[in-house]
């Protein structure tokens, strides 16, 4: 992944909570100082609300982090219970016995006010703490106000802190309610971060992460805050695609252009053609967007079955040259495929593409430029027309057919049935180099400027230009367009030797080592040592092989490695990105 790019010990932007990632705007800091006098301090509620994404998680994870040694805290996280049950999970989170199965809520009440009573006279204090307060029941909250009746003359027995989404306000500001709103002691609410802190809330999570040199250039920050409008959770989601454009693309630092197409693939919203513009004023993103590549990940998981038939005739695929025009009115059947009985629908057109005029593929020649080259397609033009062709299972039919694979759907996911055929599927996400390093076709998950994903099939690259594949047609386009589209996830099958087929690592001992050491002897030279054991001595061979081909360096045979080496062997009759069996 990106981190040893960037020189990251971890991923920075991770939407898990982790406390060593707070950073203390100047509301979250006075949040988190509000909750800490609360609970050492005061007794009632304390109520704590803020938009989804604000930090309200993360704030709490670190507030416990702080807590006293002389407190005990019971989490509420699943806040959708009945009164009891809302009781008997406090009990759990004690760790105190209660009345039994059978008790009623006031047996309930009483066994809590003892136990209360006895850690009060220990010198400890008790602290119950909601989570999506939001969603207690109105029955609950009474309760929950009845719990601060328990007390002693001087002091309450149990600090309440509710954490929830705005609606808490409104909830608690129901007149039926009142009685329990006049006993919140402390009401703090978070607010999205400004351009300025979002800037530093992304330096500062960077530097946690271990980064010892600029990232994102100050166009990229204020970028990342008018696309996420200041929402730290749609912050670390931008930032991390982000960041992943950036290093398959092979930047050194994250672009304004690279945040832009981050925040449109997670989110869907469209790109600006023009770089140096202001983005005009967005919805927020939600934050169940849904990443690009999962189409493809769904391949290796077997989500998806494909509608082929074993043994059916697969129609040649046609190439359309860099200089070829095209005629749109024919697109529909040079681009329909026929497998089997189960044709896809052919590509459908809009009028306005059907009226236009002939076009030429992106790489036209110099005899093909001038008025010509205004009336070509780009490949963004070309996935827009052809999107019921770009789904996962026409793609993985192109893709197999260049290994002479025709699928059966009733014998499984894909990536499963190849395996009777010595194949594997690999999943991964990388950078442009390491895909021509691996050279094996491959489809790539593309982000159209609108955020639509596509699944494109690469078959070869020549110089500057790529031939994709969309169902059985070749087109040829540049290199630049779509790398420009490419956030690093792809999806390449490949033949490993059968005695070498997973993994190898120091301290393992199989034939597959054995036949390891016998090809890398036979291309590095050196003394002959017939083992079966990997020791030093073959990792740092590994460790060469890794740095002559410029892979990552770490002394184990992984998929890359065996890929690699499979190449320099030169396995014939597979095919290749480069065009080379």
């Amino acid at each position: 992944m990106y981190t040893q790019y960037f020189g990251l010990r971890e991923k920075p932007f991770a939407i898990t909570p982790d406390p060593q990632y707070l950073y203390l705007s100047h509301r979250h800091g006075e949040a988190l100082a509000h909750l800490l006098y609360g609970v050492t301090e005061s007794g009632g509620f304390i109520q704590l609300t803020g938009e989804v994404g604000t930090g309200k998680t993360l704030l709490t994870r670190s507030l416990l982090e702080r807590l006293p040694e002389d407190i005990d805290l019971a989490v509420i996280l699943n806040p959708r219970l009945s009164a009891r049950e809302f009781l008997e999970a406090i009990f759990d989170e004690l760790h105190v016995e209660g009345p039994g199965d059978d008790a009623s809520i006031k047996k309930l009440v009483d066994r809590l006010n003892e136990h209360l009573l006895e850690t009060h006279a220990a010198g400890r204090h008790t602290v119950l703490l909601v989570d999506e307060a939001q969603n207690l029941d109105a029955d609950v909250l009474e309760q929950l106000r009845l719990l601060t009746n328990l007390e002693t003359s001087k002091q309450k027995l149990l600090q309440i802190i509710l954490v929830g989404q705005p609606e808490l306000r409104q909830t608690l500001a129901r007149n039926d309610l009142r009685q329990l709103a006049q006993r919140i002691t402390g009401r703090y609410h978070l607010t999205n971060l400004s351009k300025t802190e979002t800037a530093a809330y992304i330096r500062h999570r960077l530097e946690v992460a271990g980064t010892q040199r600029p990232v994102f250039r100050s166009g990229a920050l204020a970028e990342a805050h008018h696309v996420s409008g200041g929402v730290p959770r749609l912050i670390n989601v931008i930032c991390d695609r982000a960041l992943l454009g950036a290093y398959t693309k092979e930047k050194p630092e994250v672009t304004r252009q690279i945040v832009r197409a981050a925040a449109a693939e997670v989110s869907g919203n469209p790109v600006p053609a023009t770089i140096g513009s202001r983005l005009p004023d967005m919805p927020a993103i939600p934050a169940t967007g849904i990443a690009a590549g999962i189409g493809l990940l769904a391949l290796v998981l077997g989500a998806f079955w494909l509608g082929t038939r074993s043994g059916d005739d697969v129609p040649a695929a046609e190439t359309v040259a860099a200089s070829a025009p095209v005629d749109l009115g024919a697109l529909t059947g040079t681009l329909s495929l026929d497998d089997g009985g189960e044709p896809l629908p052919g590509l459908q057109l809009s009028r306005s593409l059907r009226g236009a005029a002939p076009i030429r593929t992106a790489g036209a020649t110099a005899a093909n430029t001038g008025a010509a080259a205004a009336n070509r397609w780009s490949l963004n033009e070309l996935l827009a027309a052809a999107g019921n062709l770009t789904g996962t299972d026409a793609a993985m039919r192109s893709l197999l057919r260049l290994w002479d694979v025709n699928l059966d759907a009733r014998r499984g996911p894909p990536c499963e049935q190849i395996r009777s055929r010595n194949l594997k599927c690999e999943f991964q996400v990388g950078s442009w180099k390491l895909l021509q390093q691996l050279d094996r076709p491959a489809i790539l998950s593309l982000v159209a400027p609108g955020g639509d994903t596509h699944q494109v099939v690469v078959e070869r690259l020549e110089g500057n230009r790529a031939h994709v594949m969309l169902g059985s047609t070749r087109y040829v386009v540049p290199m630049r367009e779509v790398h420009e589209l490419w956030f690093g996830e792809y999806l390449l099958v490949w033949r490993p030797n059968p005695l070498a087929d997973s993994l190898m690592v120091p301290g393992v001992r199989s034939d597959g080592v054995r036949w390891l050491r016998q090809q890398l002897e036979q291309i590095q030279g050196g003394p002959v040592k017939a083992s079966s054991y990997y020791d030093q001595d073959l990792a740092n061979r590994v460790r060469q092989f890794q740095r002559d081909l410029r892979l990552e360096v770490d002394g184990k045979a992984g998929v890359h490695t065996l890929i690699a080496l499979n190449n320099v062997i030169g396995n014939t009759g597979e095919p290749r990105l480069s065009g080379q069996d």
